[in-house]
């Protein structure tokens, strides 16, 4: 899986494009500076699914969070910042 975010830079909603699917499940993982899971989203794909939209993140702190993305045994990190 090749994915990447529109921007790095975060309110509420993370949009992540992915580039190409090895399978139909992703999870995604949000994880703060001490490493500490801050959210956890579990989804299916459908197939020509270009995007995927997690809302519901304003509840966290503002920061430095690092970005999981995995499906199968391929994985990607990314480091995002939550902004006001």
């Amino acid at each position: 899986m090749i994915a990447k975010v529109k921007s790095s830079n975060f309110i509420d909603t993370l949009k992540v494009e992915l580039l190409s699917c090895t399978n139909h499940c992703l999870k995604a993982v949000l994880r703060d500076e001490t490493g500490s899971v801050c959210s956890e989203l579990e989804t299916m794909l459908i197939t020509d699914q270009p995007e995927i939209t997690w809302k519901g993140l304003n509840d966290l702190p503002y920061g430095v969070y690092t970005l999981e993305l995995s499906q199968g045994e391929e994985e990607i990190q990314l480091r995002m910042v939550k902004r006001i």
